[in-house]
């Protein structure tokens, strides 16, 4: 064979063991450098390569619904930045119709606080309200401990990630947890400029602008949410959702939501708590 094809062949040798060493190494949770301090206790629940990827297989596991056919991973859709798409709220088993638009998992490591309405204040125990809801998931966690117990590969996934193949319901969760938390939006064109590595356009900069003075006080910088809960005016929906007042009983909480993130706003589309808009009226490019 000619020399030139054999220095070919071993050069693809050498950029597949190079991809191959990129794909083996796992760094764990990494805080970007313009990002605050994360609020999930991250010394808690250390990210591990294995926890991570059983975490992942979790998220995509069907066997968490009672009828075996919905996953975290069916409305929280990765090419839609982990969100929905297609329609307004959520759908569950047997095809059943949540309240709310499916909320990104993105950056949750910085979230002090879950759900629309601020139910849930521990990403642990996050993954128990869809589970258990019976618009969604429709399934009791002692089911789905003994689907996985009696899954062939699952006890061994567990000993690889935990040390121990006793499945529990605190193992799942954090196996969950440290998938969702490795979700993280930061290297966007602002995150390079912020970072001082590129520079805005002309027109770049004076949307920037106009941002920082209309729009940054509720969806504030990096994470470009505050993490409040407001009424921004909007008309009430159709099924009269109250928000967060259901979770605190205080009425002037009445109509409150969570401020959602603008990352990856592009697409994240439908908009709003209940996927009201469809479309954000102006072409717009992800932060």
């Amino acid at each position: 064979m000619n020399k030139k094809y054999w220095i070919v062949i071993i050069g693809l040798f050498g950029v597949l063991a190079c991809s191959k060493e990129m794909i083996d190494r796992f760094a764990g949770f990494q805080q970007p450098v313009n990002f605050p301090e994360p609020v999930y206790n991250i010394a808690g629940n250390e990210v591990t390569k294995e926890a991570f990827e059983l975490g992942r297989k979790l998220f995509y596991e069907p066997r968490l619904s009672r009828n075996n056919t919905v996953s975290c991973g069916s409305c929280h859709i990765q090419s839609s930045a982990f969100t929905q798409h297609g329609h307004d709220v959520s759908h569950g088993i047997d095809d059943r119709l949540g309240r709310r638009n499916s909320p990104p998992i993105m950056n949750l490591a910085w979230m002090p606080a879950f759900m629309w309405d601020g139910g849930v204040f521990d990403l642990d125990l996050q993954p128990i309200v869809p589970i258990t809801a019976h618009e969604e998931m429709d399934e009791t966690i002692p089911n789905i401990l003994n689907k996985l117990r009696s899954h062939t590969d699952y006890p061994g996934l567990y000993q690889k990630a935990f040390g121990s193949s006793e499945i529990t319901t605190a193992t799942t969760m954090k196996a969950l947890s440290q998938f969702m938390i490795m979700c993280i939006s930061s290297d966007s064109k602002y995150d390079s400029v912020m970072r001082g590595k590129s520079s805005f356009t002309v027109e770049e900069q004076a949307g920037y602008t106009l941002f920082k003075q209309k729009c940054n006080s509720c969806h504030s910088e990096p994470l470009f949410t505050d993490n409040a809960f407001r009424n921004n005016g909007i008309a009430i929906g159709l099924n009269n959702d109250e928000g967060r007042s259901e979770v605190t009983l205080n009425p002037l909480d009445r109509y409150k939501f969570k401020v959602p993130s603008l990352r990856n706003v592009q697409f994240t589309a439908p908009y709003m708590h209940d996927g009201r808009f469809l479309y954000s009226g102006s072409r717009v490019r992800s932060l």
